[in-house]
């Protein structure tokens, strides 16, 4: 082995063990050093290097641990035979692209789904995540409660009566890692077929969810107050899914009168039962945070989700569900032999979080944060109200776009598209009518304009509309996305 070809950067951060250790794998892998070949023993190349002895040794034993190098006694160090083996090309960086799945890179996202996690509380969280271990307790690393940890079940009760006026019981909690998990195991519990309701435009997940596990979904339509109570009584449902604090996509809020409606529907009829999506409640930038739906429910016919995913980061991976006593009952026969989904660790980070108020401390900052981009996409979009009109303001991290001067949305789309800013079109959120019968498990005729899908793709609906998502553009960022838009769209 050639040792001049080594160069060490004894300023650079990597220590020189890795430099050393590095260099000869690379050797060894782009064919360098063939099989059998000696390396110098580890004084010599320390002496040659005017390194200590004890830094070769590092790097020559992290070669041997991963299999490049083998250890003869008597003998030194000889490079291994690595016929097949498994080179990782680097991955490209993505810190300044966005993917799609058009393959486009845009250099702004307006992504309704946003999150920003240059904000995550890193120092919070690592704090906690190293107290939790140190106390080397082995009960984290076994089996927990199906339900989720009582500790954090006691905790998120808590905070949902002081913060949502919920009604919830620690016993009547469920976590599990997302609200897709959670709405598969309410499935479960109801043993599929079930005939539910649903506005449009909706959550998409939550409707194809429902169908591909052939349940019967009912469309109702919506008007200004959201899911109408006359039409939901016609599709002859029994559960209606509703997002009543901060209607997705549309951003409507439910007034008190639609909600004691729809509670009078589930009351009316043994069996109904609403089933409240919370999904972004946190987030509101005028007045007071609007209650939960359940917390007017008496006569126990509400069954409540939430999430801590658009609060803390998609990846914690972490929601809970409120359930009726009196689903309980079915819950513990049909379900509870489902384990949470959610690891006892992370669970107990969690508790840790909101018992300790960072969680409340957090969600100050970020509202403040999605406030400050929230009032600029505002003001930047003052100049497009002769071609459009804006809804969905002052609560969730979105707003809509609906325009008044013919322009389709799919054009909209691929004029910001053309000059490299993503945005996302209303009419993919619609749906109509159900896909299947949960009862034959055949298709049904297709209604006009449907595709085989079974989504409509109805062009102007609500009037041409698209999305804009600014919980991942920084305030700099969304002047510059909107100075391209007004070229793409006031030209």
């Amino acid at each position: 082995m050639n040792v001049l070809t080594i160069s060490l950067d004894s300023h650079s951060s990597t220590p020189l063990y890795e430099q050393i250790y590095s260099y000869i794998k690379n050797e060894i892998q782009d064919g360098g050093l063939p099989f059998r070949e000696r390396l110098p023993s580890t004084r010599k190349l320390a002496d040659y290097l005017q390194v200590s002895r004890t830094t070769v040794n590092m790097a020559y034993e992290q070669l041997v641990s991963e299999g490049y190098i083998e250890a003869i006694p008597h003998r030194g160090y000889f490079v291994c035979d690595l016929e097949g083996l498994v080179r990782l090309s680097p991955v490209s960086s993505y810190e300044n692209r966005t993917e799609s799945t058009d393959e486009t890179v845009y250099d702004y996202d307006f992504s309704p789904h946003g999150v920003d996690l240059n904000s995550f509380p890193h120092n919070a969280w690592r704090k906690l995540s190293r107290d939790l271990l140190m106390e080397e307790d082995k009960y984290l690393f076994r089996l927990g409660d199906p339900q989720g940890e009582p500790e954090l079940r006691r905790t998120i009760a808590g905070y949902l009566h002081q913060a949502r006026g919920v009604n919830a019981l620690p016993e009547r909690i469920i976590v599990g890692a997302g609200n897709d998990f959670l709405l598969l195991l309410l499935c479960s519990m109801f043993g599929g077929g079930m005939k539910i309701a649903m506005e449009s435009p909706t959550y998409r997940k939550a409707f194809d969810l429902f169908c591909n596990l052939s349940n019967e979904v009912q469309i109702v339509e919506m008007d200004e107050a959201g899911m109408r109570v006359d039409r939901l009584e016609e599709t002859g449902a029994w559960l209606a899914y509703v997002m009543p604090s901060h209607q997705y996509p549309l951003g409507t809020v439910m007034p008190v009168k639609r909600r004691m409606q729809l509670l009078h529907w589930a009351a009316e009829k043994e069996g109904r039962y609403i089933l409240e999506d919370d999904y972004d409640s946190e987030f509101r930038y005028k007045g007071k945070p609007i209650p939960a739906l359940q917390g007017y429910d008496r006569n126990d016919r509400v069954i409540y989700i939430g999430t801590f995913s658009k609060s803390i980061a998609p990846s914690i991976r972490a929601s809970y569900m409120v359930l009726p006593e009196s689903l309980m009952d079915l819950y513990r026969r049909r379900a509870r032999n489902i384990s949470s989904t959610v690891s006892r660790v992370d669970q107990m980070l969690i508790a840790g979080f909101l018992n300790q108020g960072y969680y409340e401390r957090h969600l100050n900052k970020m509202r403040a944060v999605y406030r400050g981009r929230h009032d600029v996409l505002l003001e930047e979009l003052k100049s497009f109200r002769e071609i459009c009109r804006v809804s969905g303001e002052n609560a969730g991290v979105h707003l809509l776009l609906t325009f008044t001067n013919g322009m389709t949305e799919e054009e909209a789309i691929r004029r910001a598209a053309g000059l490299g800013v993503r945005v996302y079109g209303l009419s993919g959120y619609y749906v109509d009518t159900l896909r299947t019968s949960s009862v034959s498990g055949h298709s049904l005729p297709l209604p006009s304009g449907q595709c085989e899908c079974g989504m409509a793709c109805p062009s102007g609906r609500n009037g041409d509309t698209v999305l804009l998502g600014y919980a991942n553009l920084s305030e700099q960022e969304i002047r510059k996305a909107a100075k391209r838009l007004r070229r793409a769209w006031l030209r």
